[in-house]
């Protein structure tokens, strides 16, 4: 093993949550008179916490969104994850075989706790993930592609950022990982493998990442 601590991504890395929560984000988007596809929600929002949402549409169009919108957004989301939601394919071999071999890992997301559990209780990822294991954007403050994340995870866990690599399937994300100093493996089943610049290494099958990691 080369690294002493893996830190996955949870959206679209662990959890199958990406095409769900952009198709729901984008159709409210447009419904509070911002029109958005999904494929607009993608580009732009994908991997990105929350104010980056609030962000950009002020940026965009000079208005706020309501101050309501993260609980109806979120509300919409876990209902959508209690019928819809699986688990990435290959992400319970991967866990359960660092677990085996008595790797560090851990789990930082630009969700919130709230939205990372629901996901993990879901889909019975919650199994791998103590309170100790689970660091969200919330902890921080700022979101990706800051790498403000990712440094207080490793941080928490112990271990120096040139010692940890990041499993990450947005752009923002692998920025993050670069800017924190970390190398960072991009994975491409569903993120174009060119808009991964910067990552270290590319995979598209999560069931490939446990030889990577033992430097295959």
């Amino acid at each position: 093993m080369r690294y002493d601590l893996v830190i996955f991504d949870n959206d679209g890395v662990l959890v199958d949550s990406e095409p769900i929560s952009n198709r729901l984000l984008a159709a409210y988007l447009t419904e509070l008179g911002h029109p958005t596809s999904y494929d607009d929600s993608i580009r732009d929002y994908m991997g990105s916490a929350m104010h980056r949402v609030h962000d950009l549409v002020a940026e965009r169009t000079g208005r706020r969104l309501p101050a309501d919108f993260d609980d109806v957004f979120h509300a919409r989301v876990f209902a959508a994850f209690e019928r819809e939601l699986k688990a990435v394919a290959g992400a319970m071999d991967v866990l359960g075989k660092l677990a085996a071999d008595e790797v560090p890992y851990c789990v930082a997301s630009s969700g919130s706790h709230e939205r990372i559990r629901v996901g993990h209780r879901t889909t019975g990822l919650d199994r791998w993930f103590d309170d100790g294991r689970i660091f969200s954007s919330q902890d921080v403050g700022r979101g990706k592609p800051a790498p403000d994340l990712f440094l207080y995870a490793a941080r928490r866990m112990g271990v120096a950022p040139e010692r940890c690599v990041v499993v990450e399937d947005s752009p923002l994300g692998v920025q993050a990982a670069v800017a924190a100093g970390m190398d960072v493996y991009g994975f491409t089943a569903m993120t174009p493998a060119e808009r991964l610049n910067g990552a270290t290494r590319l995979f598209d099958d999560m069931r490939e990442l446990t030889t990577l990691l033992a430097g295959n």
